[in-house]
């Protein structure tokens, strides 16, 4: 690890644990986190899911299109490594999901027809609570290496400590209470991703990133500016042009969380 990684590691972990302010959004938060992953690991997507603390698991975030639909494909068919991994509380991996057809019947047929090979969920944890899990994917056998696990798992636990801590600071919010809010809102930005993809003919992934682009740039919450959308009360145009602006000045990245 040179002195560049180092310092911009150290960056993330300031980012991860900085949840202590008043417009806290966890989705964009969680988006931030599978950018970070992705970027700082050598894997090719990332995505998180989150317990209902009702028995059952969302999608809350994800760095492609790809991801976003194996995780949710994961969650629908009660199958594969983030399911395992929530229920345990422990890692869950596969070095290569060829081999796994037995052990994840539906799940990695469709992560191998996504393009991905390897898999490592990490779990959201402190102590004896279990928010969630992190999944670290790879397009090739053998993807998903030790140290990116290790380090996956810190970001990770860095990430659960900072959402806990976010939480402790408001008298009569409980956990539940604080996921079950995200989680619905995550179902408004789906809607708002469809509308804006309906409106400029762009794909789901593109309108995610102009949505969350817009929101920065007016220091809107995510899930709030998501809902204006969704209620056809945003300009739309409005929001699809911030991006094109930022497209034509800065070489897009790949694996934008959506």
């Amino acid at each position: 690890m040179n002195g560049q990684h180092e310092q911009r590691l150290a960056q993330v972990f300031v980012e991860l644990a900085d949840t202590l302010v008043d417009d806290f959004d966890v989705l964009d938060f969680l988006s931030m986190l599978v950018e970070r992953c992705v970027e700082l690991l050598d894997v090719a997507a990332a995505g998180v899911v989150l317990s209902d603390q009702k028995g059952g698991l969302r999608m809350a975030a994800a760095s492609s299109e790809q991801a976003r639909l194996v995780e949710l494909f994961a969650i629908q068919a009660d199958d594969g490594p983030c399911p395992d991994c929530v229920r345990t509380g422990q890692p869950v991996s596969s070095a290569d999901l060829a081999t796994e057809d037995a052990r994840w019947p539906r799940f990695a047929p469709a992560a191998r027809a996504a393009g991905f090979q390897a898999t490592h969920a990490v779990p959201m944890r402190l102590r004896g609570t279990v928010i969630g899990a992190v999944n670290l994917l790879d397009t090739h056998a053998d993807g998903v290496g030790e140290a990116s696990v290790h380090l996956g798992q810190a970001l990770a636990d860095v990430a659960t400590i900072g959402m806990l801590q976010q939480r402790a600071i408001h008298d009569g919010v409980i956990l539940a209470e604080q996921l079950h809010t995200a989680l619905n809102s995550r179902v408004v930005i789906e809607q708002a991703k469809g509308v804006l993809s309906a409106h400029s003919g762009t794909d789901m992934h593109h309108s995610f990133t102009a949505l969350r682009s817009h929101a920065r740039a007016r220091n809107l919450r995510l899930s709030d500016l998501a809902r204006t959308v969704a209620e056809g009360t945003a300009d739309l145009d409005a929001i699809l042009h911030h991006t094109a602006q930022q497209a034509r000045h800065i070489k897009p990245q790949q694996g934008t969380a959506s």
